[in-house]
């Protein structure tokens, strides 16, 4: 039964949407829920990277039997990409795990009958295994930065860096072993900088 062209029901369709979509959601939740907010604690990267991965698995499931518009598809996407962080200066490490999670949902979306259901789960299986080894155990001491303004004007000095690093680490309690100076005002005694820290510390 059609309803202005478009079937009502397809059982065998359905069946592939929920299936593809269970692999999909399962390595998603691992990904972003056991690796990365575990690390991060970042509940708005979180909404976004699980909102990216399912908006793009439906996208191209839904048009997989529409080749020509595939491109339209993927190219409304990456507008949404642009409108989304254009203003944004968004850390490479969560734009890499923005594209993980867009390439999974890709790679799940995208199976035909010429990639075996084995091939399917190892892929998934090998990225969020590695994406484990290298965000969770590789490299455990991430370093992370954060601008602050600062109004001892007179520490910016270089010979003083080491005097404004320690009065730093006792104000923000972070462990700090780097600043940079990045912009001055000298008509208000302040200065912009960018401290840098690893966390695990």
């Amino acid at each position: 039964m059609e309803i202005y062209g478009l079937a009502l029901f397809d059982l065998e369709d359905l069946t592939k949407l929920l299936f593809k979509f269970g692999i999909n959601f399962i390595f998603l939740i691992v990904i972003v829920r056991l690796i990365y907010y575990k690390i991060r604690d970042d509940k708005d990267y979180v909404f976004t990277f699980i909102m990216f991965n399912i908006l793009t698995f439906f996208i191209c499931f839904l048009l997989r039997k529409v080749p020509m518009q595939m491109g339209f598809a993927l190219g409304l996407f990456a507008v949404f990409g642009i409108l989304r962080y254009r203003t944004e200066a968004i850390p490479i490490r969560q734009m890499t795990y923005l594209f993980i999670v867009i390439g999974i949902s890709m790679i799940n979306a995208l199976s035909n009958k010429s990639i075996s259901i084995f091939e399917l789960l190892f892929t998934n299986g090998f990225i969020t295994l590695i994406t484990y080894l290298i965000d969770s155990v590789w490299f455990q001491s991430i370093e992370e930065s954060k601008n602050i303004l600062y109004e001892k004007i007179d520490l910016i000095k270089p010979e003083k860096e080491l005097e404004m690093i320690e009065d730093l680490k006792q104000r923000t309690g972070l462990p700090i072993h780097a600043v940079k100076v990045e912009k001055i005002d000298f008509l208000r005694d302040t200065a912009s900088i960018k401290i840098f820290y690893n966390r695990e510390e």
